[in-house]
């Protein structure tokens, strides 16, 4: 499985949450989880907003613990929203347009999971994007198929509804073909604006997504630890595993919910899955 995380919030340098961290997103990818039989080596990417028009990215198939050029660019960009991740590949090529984030327009899109039975269920689920959207895909894996479709069915205008649309499709096609749980995601998505994170499977068992909690109440916990000075209080972080063990920090994300992050009240709804 692959990991990601998003930040929302004042500037930052993204090092501070992808290789400064004990259990930073770099630190995460060289060592297989608790359900994971390997490290998450088959590349990595960054994608992030600032000064230019749009999301700019940074990919590649090395891994992440072995880039330099990864450790040069997360100190010297700084930005208010970025999504970074690192690749296990469940079937698909190691390759720099399989690695995530993938992006259209303003958009940009992360995900942790699976299609089940990605490759018998592949040209049904190709024929439903929208034509005009069908040359910006560029690789050959189900993230990014899965982000077209979300594409096709209004993400652009309703974000989580083209989500939930594009999951009851996936799930409508598997259970045609008889797939009992055709889909596993966390999804990590923003259009510069807002952070989308969506915790959601088919079946009982579900990637894990952790939210920071408030930060001025961490800040309360840990008055001594300056790594939580320079944050602003509306700094989030979302994370497929936590990047520090501090009790009261992480908030885990329930199954089935989708969170909205953005300047003011941040909003947490139920993801129920619809027809397209």
């Amino acid at each position: 499985m692959c990991r990601w995380l998003g930040y929302f919030g004042s500037p930052i340098l993204p090092k501070e949450l992808v290789s400064d961290p004990e259990r930073s997103l770099i630190e995460q990818s060289r060592r297989a989880g608790p359900h994971m039989t390997a490290a998450n080596g088959d590349g990595f990417g960054l994608g992030w907003y600032g000064p230019r028009d749009g999301p700019a990215l940074f990919r590649s198939t090395i891994p992440a613990w072995g880039d330099e050029n990864l450790r040069e660019l997360t100190a010297a960009i700084e930005s208010p929203l970025f999504l970074a991740h690192v690749r296990a590949t469940t079937g698909t090529p190691v390759q720099q347009t399989n690695c995530h984030p993938f992006r259209y327009g303003r958009w940009i899109f992360v995900h942790n999971g699976y299609v089940a039975d990605y490759l018998r269920l592949r040209r049904e689920l190709l024929f439903a994007i929208r034509p005009d959207l069908f040359t910006n895909i560029r690789g050959s894996t189900d993230s990014e198929l899965m982000f077209h479709l979300a594409l096709t069915f209004g993400l652009e205008e309703d974000p989580i509804g083209g989500l939930e649309r594009m999951a009851g499709h996936v799930e409508a096609l598997g259970a045609a073909h008889g797939v009992a749980e055709p889909l596993q995601m966390t999804i990590g998505l923003s259009d510069g604006e807002r952070l989308y994170a969506v915790r959601y499977a088919s079946g009982p068992v579900v990637n894990t997504l952790h939210v920071s909690e408030d930060i001025e109440a961490v800040r309360q916990l840990y008055p001594a630890d300056q790594r939580f000075a320079h944050f602003g209080d509306d700094a989030r972080v979302v994370v497929s595993e936590p990047l520090v063990a501090l009790p009261g920090l992480w908030h885990e994300v329930p199954p089935s919910s989708a969170l909205v992050i953005q300047k003011g009240p941040d909003e947490e709804r139920p993801f129920r899955p619809r027809s397209a």
